[in-house]
């Protein structure tokens, strides 16, 4: 299948995350991963803006009991970029987790402005 989104990983915000999870855990990542670059439409269960953040987006991955999430934006319209992961424990995202990952699209955004990236 033709890809037609990017993802970027951007520092290691993400992939800290990532390599702290089981092997099982990571193949289901992958496999969302992949089911983003691909698709024409995502399915709302593994994708979804986040309301009242000004671009921001959650990829949404459950294995077995447990449900994680990864947020991220667009950039260029066909990338996405990965910031913070975790691992949700409630119904609503934790606001931390949030605004956290707000102040990483921030950086980005800052630091490809500035040519750094």
């Amino acid at each position: 299948m033709e890809k037609i989104r990017k993802l970027i990983f951007f520092k290691r915000y993400f992939q800290e995350f990532f390599d702290q999870q089981t092997d099982r855990v990571k193949e289901k990542f992958d496999y969302v991963f992949y089911l983003i670059t691909i698709a024409e439409r995502i399915p709302n269960k593994f994708f979804r803006r986040i309301i009242g953040t000004d671009g921001l987006y959650e990829i949404r991955i459950e294995f077995e009991s447990n449900i994680f999430r990864v947020f991220c934006c667009f950039d260029e319209g066909s990338i996405i970029v990965l910031f913070n992961g975790f691992q949700k424990k409630s119904k609503k995202a934790p606001e931390k987790e949030i605004k956290k990952a707000l102040k990483i699209k921030d950086e980005y955004f800052r630091m490809k402005k500035e040519g750094i990236l």
